[in-house]
């Protein structure tokens, strides 16, 4: 057993270590506000509490959107790569090839999608649930939006 003094909680070390992948929404979210759960999981990307897993569609609309926004985020270019660099180094990196398209309205989310099944993930972590409408009667994922909450309970 573990004690985790960041979540106040005590939890078994032999869990399974949750594998996620994280939609764009929830990084732009986290570069937004330091006040909200979006900030806190980019926080813990690479501590080993979760796995988080990319693709290169993936990665290239973290690089698009980000960059756009760069003034939004009050961010450098060399910060915004520093963190693509990062999550590239702690990943576990999918080529995908296969589609499914079109699946979702959104091909975007399609592209998540299809990485979360090729990774076997156990979460979507995204603000955009809606989005994902149907996907539970095809495969064994969770969207997940309200993740600290989800996790703190699980670790307990």
């Amino acid at each position: 057993m573990k004690v985790d003094f960041q979540f106040a909680g005590v939890y078994h070390s032999n869990m399974p270590v949750p594998q996620i992948v994280i939609e764009t929404n929830v990084i732009v979210a986290g570069l937004r506000s330091r006040r909200g759960s979006a900030f806190r999981l980019l926080t813990l990307v690479g501590t080993g509490r979760f796995d988080i897993h990319l693709s290169v569609p993936l990665l290239l609309e973290y690089e698009e959107v980000l960059l756009r926004d760069l003034p939004r985020h009050q961010l450098t270019r060399t910060a915004v790569e520093d963190l693509i660099d990062f999550h590239c180094a702690v990943a576990t990196r999918h080529p995908i090839f296969f589609l499914w398209r079109p699946f979702l309205r959104d091909p975007k989310d399609d592209m998540v999608l299809e990485l979360a099944v090729k990774a076997g993930c156990d979460f979507i972590v995204t603000y955009n649930t809606s989005d994902f409408v149907g996907v539970a009667q095809y495969i064994d994922v969770n969207l997940r939006q309200d993740w600290a909450h989800y996790w703190r309970k699980a670790r307990q």
